[in-house]
Protein backbone atom coordinates (compact mmCIF):
# COMPACT_ATOMS: atom_id res chain seq x y z
CA UNK A 1 0.00 0.00 0.00
CA UNK A 2 1.39 3.44 -0.88
CA UNK A 3 2.66 5.29 2.17
CA UNK A 4 2.31 9.01 2.77
CA UNK A 5 5.19 10.16 0.58
CA UNK A 6 3.67 8.49 -2.50
CA UNK A 7 0.34 10.28 -2.12
CA UNK A 8 2.00 13.66 -1.62
CA UNK A 9 3.93 13.09 -4.85
CA UNK A 10 0.69 12.29 -6.68
CA UNK A 11 -0.85 15.50 -5.32
CA UNK A 12 2.15 17.41 -6.69
CA UNK A 13 1.57 15.85 -10.09
CA UNK A 14 -2.02 17.11 -10.07
CA UNK A 15 -0.90 20.57 -8.95
CA UNK A 16 1.54 20.81 -11.83
CA UNK A 17 -0.71 19.47 -14.57
CA UNK A 18 -4.39 19.80 -13.61
CA UNK A 19 -5.01 22.58 -11.09
CA UNK A 20 -6.37 25.66 -12.84
CA UNK A 21 -7.64 23.66 -15.81
CA UNK A 22 -11.11 22.51 -16.82
CA UNK A 23 -11.36 18.75 -16.39
CA UNK A 24 -13.59 16.25 -18.15
CA UNK A 25 -14.36 13.50 -15.63
CA UNK A 26 -15.71 10.13 -16.68
CA UNK A 27 -15.81 6.51 -15.56
CA UNK A 28 -14.85 4.16 -18.41
CA UNK A 29 -15.50 1.21 -16.10
CA UNK A 30 -18.92 2.62 -15.15
CA UNK A 31 -18.70 2.21 -11.36
CA UNK A 32 -18.01 5.92 -10.79
CA UNK A 33 -20.34 7.39 -13.42
CA UNK A 34 -22.86 9.08 -11.09
CA UNK A 35 -20.18 10.80 -9.03
CA UNK A 36 -18.14 11.67 -12.12
CA UNK A 37 -21.10 13.62 -13.51
CA UNK A 38 -21.02 15.87 -10.42
CA UNK A 39 -17.57 17.27 -11.25
CA UNK A 40 -17.42 16.75 -15.01
CA UNK A 41 -16.45 19.96 -16.83
CA UNK A 42 -15.38 21.77 -13.66
CA UNK A 43 -12.06 23.55 -13.09
CA UNK A 44 -9.78 21.83 -10.58
CA UNK A 45 -8.77 24.44 -8.01
CA UNK A 46 -6.68 22.46 -5.52
CA UNK A 47 -4.94 19.13 -4.95
CA UNK A 48 -3.76 18.04 -1.56
CA UNK A 49 -2.68 14.92 0.29
CA UNK A 50 -3.26 14.12 3.93
CA UNK A 51 -1.60 10.90 4.94
CA UNK A 52 -2.65 8.20 2.48
CA UNK A 53 -5.66 10.13 1.15
CA UNK A 54 -5.82 12.44 -1.87
CA UNK A 55 -8.30 15.30 -2.12
CA UNK A 56 -8.96 17.11 -5.43
CA UNK A 57 -11.10 20.26 -5.17
CA UNK A 58 -13.29 21.62 -7.99
CA UNK A 59 -14.72 25.07 -8.58
CA UNK A 60 -18.28 24.02 -7.71
CA UNK A 61 -17.22 23.25 -4.13
CA UNK A 62 -17.09 19.48 -4.54
CA UNK A 63 -14.08 17.28 -3.88
CA UNK A 64 -12.85 13.97 -5.27
CA UNK A 65 -11.48 11.80 -2.45
CA UNK A 66 -9.23 8.89 -3.39
CA UNK A 67 -7.60 6.26 -1.19
CA UNK A 68 -5.49 3.94 -3.35
CA UNK A 69 -5.40 1.09 -0.85
CA UNK A 70 -3.34 -1.94 -1.81
CA UNK A 71 -4.16 -2.15 -5.51
CA UNK A 72 -4.85 1.43 -6.59
CA UNK A 73 -2.74 3.39 -9.06
CA UNK A 74 -2.85 6.58 -11.12
CA UNK A 75 -1.63 6.57 -14.73
CA UNK A 76 -0.80 9.99 -16.21
CA UNK A 77 -0.24 10.67 -19.90
CA UNK A 78 0.06 13.66 -22.20
CA UNK A 79 2.13 16.80 -21.95
CA UNK A 80 3.32 16.14 -18.43
CA UNK A 81 5.35 18.81 -16.63
CA UNK A 82 7.32 17.18 -13.85
CA UNK A 83 9.04 19.14 -11.11
CA UNK A 84 12.12 18.07 -9.18
CA UNK A 85 10.12 15.90 -6.78
CA UNK A 86 8.83 13.64 -9.58
CA UNK A 87 12.11 12.56 -11.18
CA UNK A 88 12.68 9.00 -9.92
CA UNK A 89 11.40 7.47 -13.15
CA UNK A 90 11.68 3.89 -14.34
CA UNK A 91 11.56 2.55 -10.80
CA UNK A 92 9.26 1.95 -7.86
CA UNK A 93 8.55 4.60 -5.28
CA UNK A 94 10.03 3.57 -1.98
CA UNK A 95 10.72 -0.10 -2.61
CA UNK A 96 12.95 0.05 -5.62
CA UNK A 97 16.10 -1.07 -7.32
CA UNK A 98 16.23 2.21 -9.22
CA UNK A 99 17.63 5.61 -8.38
CA UNK A 100 15.61 8.41 -6.87
CA UNK A 101 15.95 12.15 -7.04
CA UNK A 102 19.02 13.73 -5.49
CA UNK A 103 17.14 15.91 -3.01
CA UNK A 104 19.31 18.64 -1.51
CA UNK A 105 20.04 19.15 2.14
CA UNK A 106 19.81 15.47 3.07
CA UNK A 107 22.34 14.42 0.40
CA UNK A 108 26.02 14.18 1.25
CA UNK A 109 27.77 17.40 0.14
CA UNK A 110 29.77 15.60 -2.53
CA UNK A 111 26.53 14.59 -4.27
CA UNK A 112 24.72 17.92 -4.27
CA UNK A 113 25.58 18.64 -7.91
CA UNK A 114 25.27 15.05 -9.15
CA UNK A 115 22.39 14.61 -11.63
CA UNK A 116 20.14 11.60 -11.44
CA UNK A 117 20.46 9.78 -14.76
CA UNK A 118 18.37 7.14 -16.42
CA UNK A 119 19.61 4.45 -18.81
CA UNK A 120 19.81 7.01 -21.62
CA UNK A 121 22.21 9.15 -19.62
CA UNK A 122 19.69 11.98 -19.36
CA UNK A 123 17.53 13.36 -16.56
CA UNK A 124 15.07 10.59 -15.78
CA UNK A 125 12.08 12.79 -16.63
CA UNK A 126 12.17 16.47 -17.59
CA UNK A 127 12.82 18.68 -14.58
CA UNK A 128 11.53 22.24 -14.42
CA UNK A 129 10.50 23.72 -17.76
CA UNK A 130 8.26 22.97 -20.69
CA UNK A 131 5.92 19.99 -20.59
CA UNK A 132 6.93 16.88 -22.47
CA UNK A 133 4.71 14.18 -23.90
CA UNK A 134 5.07 11.17 -21.62
CA UNK A 135 3.35 8.49 -19.63
CA UNK A 136 3.81 8.30 -15.86
CA UNK A 137 2.41 5.60 -13.58
CA UNK A 138 2.13 6.53 -9.91
CA UNK A 139 1.20 4.26 -7.03
CA UNK A 140 3.81 2.53 -4.92
CA UNK A 141 5.27 2.19 -8.41
CA UNK A 142 6.32 5.22 -10.42
CA UNK A 143 7.35 4.48 -13.99
CA UNK A 144 7.80 6.77 -16.96
CA UNK A 145 7.51 5.90 -20.65
CA UNK A 146 8.08 8.50 -23.38
CA UNK A 147 7.33 6.33 -26.39
CA UNK A 148 5.10 7.90 -29.03
CA UNK A 149 1.35 7.60 -28.51
CA UNK A 150 -1.87 9.26 -29.62
CA UNK A 151 -3.48 11.65 -27.15
CA UNK A 152 -5.65 10.96 -25.37
CA UNK A 153 -4.82 7.27 -25.17
CA UNK A 154 -7.74 4.87 -25.04
CA UNK A 155 -8.57 3.64 -21.52
CA UNK A 156 -6.92 0.31 -20.80
CA UNK A 157 -8.42 -2.12 -18.33
CA UNK A 158 -10.83 -1.28 -15.52
CA UNK A 159 -10.40 2.50 -15.28
CA UNK A 160 -12.56 3.67 -12.38
CA UNK A 161 -12.12 7.37 -13.11
CA UNK A 162 -10.59 9.33 -15.99
CA UNK A 163 -9.63 13.01 -15.55
CA UNK A 164 -8.90 14.67 -18.88
CA UNK A 165 -7.73 18.17 -19.86
CA UNK A 166 -6.68 19.47 -23.26
CA UNK A 167 -3.12 18.31 -22.62
CA UNK A 168 -3.08 15.65 -19.88
CA UNK A 169 -5.04 12.65 -18.69
CA UNK A 170 -5.05 10.77 -15.39
CA UNK A 171 -6.59 7.29 -15.15
CA UNK A 172 -7.41 5.75 -11.78
CA UNK A 173 -7.52 1.99 -11.33
CA UNK A 174 -8.28 -0.25 -8.36
CA UNK A 175 -8.72 2.27 -5.51
CA UNK A 176 -10.14 1.37 -2.13
CA UNK A 177 -12.09 4.64 -2.10
CA UNK A 178 -13.14 6.97 -4.94
CA UNK A 179 -16.00 9.33 -4.17
CA UNK A 180 -17.19 12.90 -4.64
CA UNK A 181 -17.87 14.75 -1.39
CA UNK A 182 -19.01 18.21 -0.38
CA UNK A 183 -16.90 20.42 1.86
CA UNK A 184 -18.60 19.30 5.07
CA UNK A 185 -18.05 15.63 4.29
CA UNK A 186 -14.39 16.28 3.46
CA UNK A 187 -14.01 18.07 6.78
CA UNK A 188 -15.42 15.04 8.60
CA UNK A 189 -12.97 12.70 6.85
CA UNK A 190 -10.03 14.94 7.67
CA UNK A 191 -11.17 15.30 11.29
CA UNK A 192 -10.78 11.55 11.68
CA UNK A 193 -7.18 11.60 10.49
CA UNK A 194 -4.13 12.16 12.61
CA UNK A 195 -1.75 15.00 11.76
CA UNK A 196 0.44 14.91 8.65
CA UNK A 197 3.82 16.67 9.04
CA UNK A 198 3.52 18.29 5.60
CA UNK A 199 0.11 19.72 6.53
CA UNK A 200 0.23 20.16 10.30
CA UNK A 201 3.13 21.79 12.09
CA UNK A 202 4.12 23.43 15.34
CA UNK A 203 4.83 22.33 18.92
CA UNK A 204 1.13 21.89 19.68
CA UNK A 205 0.91 19.15 17.02
CA UNK A 206 3.95 17.40 18.45
CA UNK A 207 2.36 17.56 21.90
CA UNK A 208 -0.91 16.20 20.55
CA UNK A 209 0.79 13.19 18.97
CA UNK A 210 2.82 12.50 22.11
CA UNK A 211 -0.28 12.73 24.28
CA UNK A 212 -2.20 10.36 22.03
CA UNK A 213 0.56 7.74 21.99
CA UNK A 214 1.30 7.87 25.71
CA UNK A 215 -2.36 7.69 26.73
CA UNK A 216 -3.00 4.28 25.17
CA UNK A 217 -2.35 0.72 26.27
CA UNK A 218 -2.04 -0.41 22.65
CA UNK A 219 1.42 -1.50 21.47
CA UNK A 220 3.37 1.34 19.87
CA UNK A 221 3.93 -0.86 16.80
CA UNK A 222 0.18 -0.79 16.21
CA UNK A 223 -0.25 2.87 17.12
CA UNK A 224 2.13 4.01 14.41
CA UNK A 225 -0.04 2.24 11.81
CA UNK A 226 -3.20 3.88 13.19
CA UNK A 227 -4.01 6.74 10.80
CA UNK A 228 -5.86 8.58 13.56
CA UNK A 229 -2.58 8.88 15.48
CA UNK A 230 -0.28 9.99 12.65
CA UNK A 231 -1.26 10.15 9.01
CA UNK A 232 0.72 8.42 6.30
CA UNK A 233 2.88 5.94 8.21
CA UNK A 234 2.85 2.47 6.65
CA UNK A 235 4.65 -0.81 7.20
CA UNK A 236 8.07 0.33 5.96
CA UNK A 237 8.21 3.57 7.89
CA UNK A 238 6.73 1.92 11.00
CA UNK A 239 9.54 -0.63 11.21
CA UNK A 240 12.25 1.90 10.46
CA UNK A 241 11.00 4.58 12.86
CA UNK A 242 10.81 2.11 15.74
CA UNK A 243 14.35 0.91 15.07
CA UNK A 244 15.65 4.46 14.83
CA UNK A 245 14.00 5.20 18.18
CA UNK A 246 15.29 2.00 19.79
CA UNK A 247 11.72 1.05 20.71
CA UNK A 248 10.40 -2.46 21.19
CA UNK A 249 7.29 -2.62 18.95
CA UNK A 250 5.35 -4.36 21.73
CA UNK A 251 5.84 -1.51 24.22
CA UNK A 252 2.44 -0.18 25.33
CA UNK A 253 1.95 3.45 24.37
CA UNK A 254 1.56 4.33 28.05
CA UNK A 255 5.12 3.14 28.69
CA UNK A 256 6.69 5.19 25.90
CA UNK A 257 8.41 8.27 27.40
CA UNK A 258 6.82 11.48 26.14
CA UNK A 259 10.15 12.74 24.84
CA UNK A 260 10.45 9.56 22.77
CA UNK A 261 6.91 9.98 21.47
CA UNK A 262 7.72 13.55 20.44
CA UNK A 263 10.89 12.32 18.75
CA UNK A 264 8.83 9.81 16.74
CA UNK A 265 6.77 12.68 15.32
CA UNK A 266 9.88 14.70 14.45
CA UNK A 267 11.46 11.65 12.81
CA UNK A 268 8.32 11.04 10.75
CA UNK A 269 8.42 14.66 9.58
CA UNK A 270 12.01 14.27 8.45
CA UNK A 271 11.55 10.90 6.75
CA UNK A 272 8.36 12.01 4.99
CA UNK A 273 10.06 15.12 3.63
CA UNK A 274 12.93 13.04 2.28
CA UNK A 275 10.51 10.53 0.77
CA UNK A 276 8.52 13.20 -1.05
CA UNK A 277 11.63 14.85 -2.47
CA UNK A 278 13.45 11.67 -3.48
CA UNK A 279 10.67 9.21 -4.23
CA UNK A 280 12.51 6.75 -1.98
CA UNK A 281 11.84 5.61 1.57
CA UNK A 282 15.39 6.43 2.64
CA UNK A 283 15.68 5.76 6.38
CA UNK A 284 19.44 5.63 6.96
CA UNK A 285 21.44 8.68 8.01
CA UNK A 286 25.00 9.95 7.78
CA UNK A 287 25.90 7.95 4.68
CA UNK A 288 29.05 8.58 2.67
CA UNK A 289 28.53 9.70 -0.93
CA UNK A 290 29.29 6.16 -2.09
CA UNK A 291 26.85 4.58 0.37
CA UNK A 292 24.17 7.15 -0.50
CA UNK A 293 24.45 6.27 -4.20
CA UNK A 294 24.34 2.56 -3.33
CA UNK A 295 21.22 3.04 -1.19
CA UNK A 296 19.49 5.04 -3.91
CA UNK A 297 20.15 2.16 -6.31
CA UNK A 298 18.90 -0.66 -4.09
CA UNK A 299 16.33 -1.03 -1.34
CA UNK A 300 18.54 -3.61 0.36
CA UNK A 301 20.95 -0.80 1.23
CA UNK A 302 18.31 1.75 2.21
CA UNK A 303 16.75 0.36 5.40
CA UNK A 304 17.80 -0.73 8.86
CA UNK A 305 15.37 -3.62 9.41
CA UNK A 306 12.59 -3.68 6.81
CA UNK A 307 12.63 -6.87 4.70
CA UNK A 308 15.87 -7.94 6.45
CA UNK A 309 14.51 -10.88 8.45
CA UNK A 310 17.21 -13.42 9.24
CA UNK A 311 19.99 -11.00 8.31
CA UNK A 312 22.35 -9.53 10.92
CA UNK A 313 21.40 -6.19 12.42
CA UNK A 314 23.55 -3.42 10.96
CA UNK A 315 24.34 -2.25 14.50
CA UNK A 316 24.61 -5.28 16.83
CA UNK A 317 24.77 -8.28 14.47
CA UNK A 318 21.72 -10.04 15.92
CA UNK A 319 19.43 -11.54 13.31
CA UNK A 320 16.47 -9.32 12.43
CA UNK A 321 13.10 -10.81 13.42
CA UNK A 322 9.94 -10.82 11.33
CA UNK A 323 6.58 -11.47 12.97
CA UNK A 324 2.94 -10.64 12.37
CA UNK A 325 1.37 -7.77 14.28
CA UNK A 326 -2.29 -6.98 13.59
CA UNK A 327 -2.09 -8.94 10.30
CA UNK A 328 0.90 -6.96 9.01
CA UNK A 329 4.55 -8.02 8.85
CA UNK A 330 6.73 -6.40 11.50
CA UNK A 331 10.53 -6.28 11.32
CA UNK A 332 12.70 -5.45 14.32
CA UNK A 333 15.95 -6.16 16.17
CA UNK A 334 15.42 -7.97 19.51
CA UNK A 335 18.63 -6.49 20.94
CA UNK A 336 18.69 -2.88 19.72
CA UNK A 337 14.97 -2.64 20.41
CA UNK A 338 14.87 -4.71 23.60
Amino acid sequence: MPEGHSVHRIALQFKRNFVGKRVAVSSPQGRFSADAALIDGQVMVDARAIGKQLFLEFENGLWLRVHLGIYGAWDFAGEITVDDTIRSARGRMGQTNQRGTVPGEDVPDALLDTPVLDSRGEDSIASMGAPRRARLRMSESEKEDDTAFAFPPAPVGAVRARLLTDTAVADLRGPTACEVLDEAAVARVIAGLGPDPLVDDGPEVEDRVAETITSKQTAVGQLLMDQSVMSGVGNVYRAEMLFRAGLNPHTPGKKVPKDTARALWRDWARLLDTGVRTGQMMTMDDLSPEDWAKAMASREDRHWVYKREGLPCRVCGTNIVMEMMAARKLYWCPVCQA
